[in-house]
Parts: C-alpha cells; structure tokens; sequence
C-alpha cells in the first residue's frame, strides 16, 4: 500500500469551472482534518512555463519561494493552504517534453524510440509522485488544467489510468468536475453534459469516483439520482456546487455536501476529527461584515482581464477583512488615465499602480503616481509601479525631465531604472529574470519597517530592471528614502516618501505572499492609511 494517497482532479463539458478552487477547497478541508496536503497542477500548454505568456492570454504568472513561473491556480493553494508550493507544483507539457528530449540526447532511453506511451506518460508519472516522495505529505491533489476530450489532456488523462492501476485499491481516486447547465425555456437543469463528459472519460479507460457539478440551482435528490446512474457513481458521491458569493465559502459548501468525508471513505483513510475551520470562518464573518469602504484605483494595462492582478486583488481581500473594511477596487487602464469617467484618478481613497512589462502605458502610471504624491494619497507601488514612482520624482521633483527606464528607452541619458548587471547578456527570454525570494533589510524607523514590525525580510521577485544607484544620492537628498536593500547585492528595494502621510513602493510582489491566514502587512498597512484617508475626506 502507498503510504501517499493520490486524487485527480479533472474537468469536462467547459472550461473555468473552478477546478482550481475545488482541489483548493478539498485540500483545506483535508488540512483542517489534520492530513499534510499539497496540490500541483499539470497544464497541458507547451510553454515551459507561463513566464512568456502575455497575461491575456492566461492571467498572471504566479512566482514561488524557490523562483519558479507558474500558473495562478498556485496562487490559490497557497492562500488557502497557508503552505508554500514550489517548481514541482506545476508541470506543462512544455517542461515534460524538454526533459523527455534531453534525456534522449544524452542516450538515456539506450536507442529505443521514443514516444508518447511508454516515455512521455512516465515522465508525466514521475513528476506527479515527486511530491509524494520525501514524506512530507499524505495526500497529494493533482488538477489536471483544460477538459476532457482535449486532444492536449491525452496524456495526462493515460498517465492517471496507468497511475490508478499501478497504486492499487484505496490509493488514488478521480474527482471530475463538470457543469450542469439550467436552459431557462425549459425552466429545467440538463444533465446530458455532464453524461457525455464522464462517458468521454470512460474512453480513456478512467471512471469517475466522484462527480462535482458546478450549478446555478440546487440540485434535487432525484436529478442526483439521475447522474449517479448514468454516470456510474454512487448518489453520495454526487456533489453539488453552486455558485457562491465569493469563492472563500466553496470549503463550507464542500463540507455541508460531504465532499471530504466520501474523498476519506474512498482512500480508506479515518475521518479523525471535524475540520478546524475557526480561523476560517472568523476571516470569512470579517470579510462578508465590514464596518468601513474604501475605494482603491488599481492603475494598469491589463485590467480588462481581471485575472491578471488576481494575486493583488485576493490581497486587499485579506487586508480588507483584517482592517474590517470593504475595498472597492476601480480598475484604471493606463493607456486611458483620464479620457473618461471610468478611467479617473479622483474621488479614491488610495492608489496602487500595478506590475508590468514594456513601455505601452507607463506615462499614465506616471501620472497617477503624480497625482498620489500631490495630493497626499496613500500611495503602493509594486515592481513597475515603484519604479514608475522613481520615475515620476526624477522628473518632477529633480526636474530631470528626461529620467526613464532603459526598458522604455534604452538610448535615455538618464537611466533612473537600468536593466541589472547580471541580466546584460543574457538572451533568453524564460526563467532568466531575477527570480524567487530574496532578502531585504529595512531602514529602522521606516515607514516600511513600523508596517512590517522587524527589519529583516524575504520577498518574491519578478524583475530584469532595477533601481540605479547612481541615482540614489540625489533622489535620497530629495527625500526619497532608500528603505530597504538587499544584503547580497546592494540593490535598491523600497523606496519611500517621509513627508508624505503613506508613499511606498516595492521593487518585489508582496501579494505573491498574502494568504487567508495571513494577511500581507503591506496591504494591511495600505488598506488602513486608505481607511484614516477616508475617514478625514468626510469630516
């Protein structure tokens, strides 16, 4: 018997049904039992990793402690698990495909010819079981990205066949996740969908053990009775989920529906205790009873994907509930800062311009960093946005009026942002960026160190350009305070406005790090300025 237990989680009928936040929710319920568990996502895209990807394409690219570029559903995990994921966490078929082929160049496979079936879906198999390997957990949840029936998923999909057959009886299990839409001319929930995904399903030689059917309206005993025989399941082990006000009750939805005590009965694992849901709940009472709002304008280029800052929005949800206020987010287009009544910087209670790549609308990020700095509003800058800021009191402050980035233009006489040292030569787009945690040091008696509570602090990174140093005297004697520097390089990473009621801008993702369980203090810190904002603007 394995001493790890597997569970796959699949998807059929449509996408963006939430699979992520189904193994998420399990997951947290499994935890709250006292089970160590983790969850990967295999991604069926040839990217290696979704670094190169533009964020309309596929949302933001979500980084890990150990520097790896993967997709935002480990952002989920890691907010809801409070437990750090890493590079074995996410696999595509990009990175199994490299592997595969290096291992042929260097004469591995002894002549053979390679192939999908046996190489590929060993590989696939060897990355799966790697998390299940060193102990550290006893249920490992892999969700498998895209739908059944996917020409991409076929490998995946033979993989857990193969997986299921070789860990034996009680070790692993199939959830599979599928929509049973409502067709409002019949006033009537169709199940057909969900039938012909789970017989897609049985084609590929897996059976579902448990069925998820994301639904508008409740599901009746007898159309769950339907399902559980035509899809070959038994009636306990249809569960229903319906939509929810936020996507932090879909663990209390699961644990009224018994999703994990049928996963345990089906693993043959002991119940133990009810799940310690305390500290859960008392965040989700915070979150669903502010006492305040405010309104946050969310400066960026990618707003019309919503996705693309989720790991920055999820933040001001945490920080929101700790400081008990509602945050409003008024997402501003960069491109468009002022052209119209949804693209105005007035009438917020705080600014945060958001991370980026490129020089297409920077100017507007300028500009609202600007208006944040003249008119005493709270102010975060994250990545881009700080160095935007630099850019911003270059110009105006310094009146040097050319003063950019080298990203932007890279003929500028003024460099106040280069591109670092390290990264000159390379020429590889993938991975090559400054990349996972690094240290940083902060100024005692900062407003960056009384907001974090110590001096010594690790943060995520995602960068190719930097703070210039040369610049740092002259913008210090200016009164932008250099407040905190990485130990190891010397490289500017907070920077910092004294006069000014709160100013910060980081050069790392603070909310790469934000969780249910804990809260980023940069958030909760920007939240409250933005709370005292508001609450001064009605006096």
């Amino acid at each position: 018997m394995a001493d790890t237990k597997y569970i796959f989680v699949t998807g059929g009928v449509s996408s963006s049904l939430g699979k992520g936040i189904i193994a998420a929710s399990l997951a947290k319920l499994l935890q709250a039992r006292g089970y160590k568990t983790t969850i990967q996502k295999l991604d069926p895209y040839i990217n290696v990793d979704p670094g190169t990807l533009n964020p309309y394409e596929h949302g933001e690219c979500f980084v890990t402690e150990d520097g790896a570029e993967t997709d935002l559903d480990l952002g989920h995990y890691e907010r809801f698990l409070n437990v750090n994921t890493s590079q074995a966490n996410n696999v595509t078929t990009g990175r199994i495909y490299q592997s595969v082929i290096e291992k042929e160049r260097r004469g591995e496979f002894l002549g053979k010819t390679v192939q999908v079936v046996p190489h590929i879906t060993n590989e696939i198999k060897r990355r799966i079981q790697l998390l299940g390997q060193n102990g550290d957990y006893d249920i490992v949840i892999t969700e498998i990205g895209g739908t059944v029936g996917d020409i991409e998923s076929l490998p995946y999909i033979e993989s857990v066949r193969q997986l299921k057959w070789e860990l034996g009886d009680h070790n692993s299990l199939v959830i599979h996740l599928t929509l049973v839409p409502y067709l409002s001319a019949a006033k009537e929930l169709k199940t057909k969908p969900t039938q012909h995904s789970v017989k897609t399903l049985m084609e590929s030689g897996i059976s579902a053990d448990i069925l998820v059917c994301r639904t508008e309206h409740e599901l009746s005993d007898d159309l769950r009775q339907k399902l559980a025989q035509f899809c070959n399941v038994k009636k306990e082990a249809v569960i229903q989920s319906i939509d929810a006000s936020t996507i932090y009750d879909v663990p209390n939805l699961m644990l009224e529906e018994g999703l994990d005590k049928i996963t345990l009965q089906k693993l043959a694992l002991e119940e133990r205790s009810e799940p310690d849901l305390v500290s859960w709940n008392k965040f989700l009472s915070r979150h669903k009873n502010p006492k305040a709002e405010v309104t946050i304008g969310l400066i960026g280029k990618y707003v019309e994907l919503q996705d693309s800052y989720k790991s920055i929005l999820e933040a001001f949800i945490h920080a929101g509930a700790e400081n008990e206020v509602k945050v409003n987010i008024k997402s501003i287009h960069s491109e468009f800062i002022n052209t119209d009544e949804s693209n105005k910087i007035t009438d917020l209670d705080g600014i945060l311009v958001a991370p980026g790549f490129g020089e297409r609308g920077i100017e507007g990020k300028i500009e609202a960093v600007k208006y944040a700095r003249e008119n005493n509003l709270p102010f975060f800058g994250i990545c881009l946005g700080m160095q935007m800021a630099v850019i911003e009191y270059a110009r105006n402050v310094l009146n040097i009026s050319d003063a950019n980035s080298t990203e932007m233009d890279d003929q500028t006489k003024n460099p106040v942002i280069d591109i670092m040292e390290s990264q000159k030569n390379i020429t590889q787009m993938g991975g090559t960026m400054r990349l996972g945690a690094w240290g940083c040091e902060l100024a005692e008696g900062s407003l960056i160190h009384k907001t974090y509570g110590k001096t010594s602090i690790t943060e995520r990174h995602r960068h190719r350009y930097e703070y210039n140093n040369k610049y740092k005297e002259q913008l210090e004697a200016a009164r932008m305070v250099s407040s905190g520097i990485n130990p190891q390089t010397g490289l500017v990473e907070v920077v910092e406005l004294p006069n000014h009621p709160w100013f910060i801008g980081v050069q790392y993702h603070p909310e790469y790090k934000s969780t249910v369980k804990t809260p980023h203090p940069l958030f909760i810190g920007f939240v409250k300025a933005a709370k005292d904002y508001a609450k001064k603007k009605k006096k």
